[in-house]
């Protein structure tokens, strides 16, 4: 029984011990499994730290070396660039990029792309800086006070300015093109004047100037001073302000001249068995005496009285030398002699008064039927009343008078 004891307690002494030395192998395990677990977190975090410099590095490498040139800030000096009819985003950029405005192409249609304006800028001219980042080139350009070059004739307009009995003076189609010259840069407004424009105008051969083969015997025999009234018509152009007076008026007449043989006014005066000069003087005196519901009208009086071998008797081809716009003339200056006093001068006058729009060429090449030789504004909105004999012409310059038309 003894013997029995002393070997069960032997026998759980040692089981006792084989079970601590398990427990400590398993704890062990356990803690290499832990340490293994703590350098693999290590590891790994080590791994994502250095991926993130290489990232970042990368990153940097990439914009350093991959992306898109830029300059910074809003650029300096000034430079025109044209933008033409049917330019996409990227060739407008790669103009501004050759002018030097930007760094490069891509700067500027990266910049672009997240506004849509862009895509709608106008054909012309624009004044923008030098050494512009993308950003600032694509806010300037999309700015309407970047435009330069705008020109707009309106009918009626002449050459020279002209001034109202109250003084007031409209400027003429020279000075309105020697405004669409103008640029600035650095607080200095520069442009080809008017004289410059004038005297161009007044000493170039007309054929170098441009003048419509139709018109150039007329406008050799005309007042080198006003030898291009009337060829300018209304519209609206694009000056290139970059260029001499002699090349702005090259430009204006080669535009002006396609749009008057749109106009019809060349088929149209071979239809009419008349020359297309002499269309275009009598559109200028319907432009200067009707507003547009009458100019066939008027139109038909200029003809009869033409067929008839009577003056004219306008008070605007009166007024044109004197650079007046007024509704009526003065006695005196009725009888001063001239080649556009049509009071005393029988015929047309020498050359337009006058820049005709399309209306007014219209009139002239299919004016109204009738038997009138008299007209005058009766209404305040400018109506005129038309009258076949003289006493009928009294009665409504009288009715005109008690309207306040005249």
């Amino acid at each position: 029984m003894q013997s029995d004891r002393w070997d069960q307690s032997t026998s759980v002494g040692a089981t006792t011990d084989r079970l601590e030395i398990v427990g400590d192998r398993s704890g062990a395990r356990r803690a290499r499994r832990r340490g293994r677990r703590r350098r693999t977190g290590v590891l790994i975090l080590a791994v994502v730290l250095l991926l993130g410099a290489v990232v970042g590095g990368g990153y940097y490498v990439y914009r350093s070396v991959f992306a898109a040139p830029d300059f910074e800030g809003s650029g300096e000096g000034a430079v025109v660039v044209q933008v033409q009819d049917g330019d996409t985003t990227t060739r407008i950029a790669n103009e501004l990029a050759q002018q030097g405005v930007v760094a490069s192409a891509a700067a500027f249609t990266e910049a672009a792309s997240d506004d849509p304006r862009v895509r709608s800028l106008q054909p012309g001219y624009y004044q923008m800086k030098l050494r512009m980042s993308g950003a600032s080139a694509v806010t300037l350009m999309l700015d309407p006070a970047a435009r330069v070059g705008q020109l707009e004739i309106r009918g009626g307009v002449q050459l020279d300015d002209t001034r109202a009995p109250d003084g007031t003076v409209t400027p003429g189609v020279l000075s309105l093109i020697s405004q669409a010259t103008c640029t600035t840069a650095d607080g200095a407004k520069k442009c080809v004047s008017v004289d410059r424009l004038r005297s161009t105008m007044a000493t170039t051969d007309p054929a170098t100037l441009g003048v419509p083969e139709w018109a150039l015997d007329a406008v050799g025999k005309a007042d080198p001073k006003r030898r291009l009234e009337g060829l300018l018509v209304p519209g609206r152009y694009d000056v290139d302000p970059r260029t001499s007076a002699l090349a702005v008026l090259q430009s204006l007449l080669a535009t002006s001249s396609a749009r008057l043989e749109a106009a019809g006014l060349v088929s149209g005066a071979q239809s009419i068995g008349t020359s297309p000069y002499q269309v275009l003087v009598i559109s200028s005196l319907v432009e200067k005496e009707g507003i547009t519901p009458d100019m066939p009208k008027v139109a038909r009086v200029i003809y009869n009285r033409l067929g008839a071998g009577q003056r004219l008797e306008l008070d605007s081809t009166v007024n044109y030398p004197l650079d007046l716009q007024a509704l009526r003339t003065s006695s005196a200056n009725r009888a001063t002699p001239g080649a556009y006093n049509s009071y005393l001068t029988p015929g047309l006058p020498p050359t337009p008064i006058a820049a005709p729009g399309s209306q007014a060429i219209a009139a002239a090449l299919s004016p109204a039927a009738g038997p009138w030789f008299y007209f005058v504004r009766c209404q305040k909105d400018g109506t005129s009343c038309f009258a076949t004999t003289l006493a009928e012409h009294q009665a409504n310059v009288a009715e005109a008078e008690k309207n306040g038309a005249i």
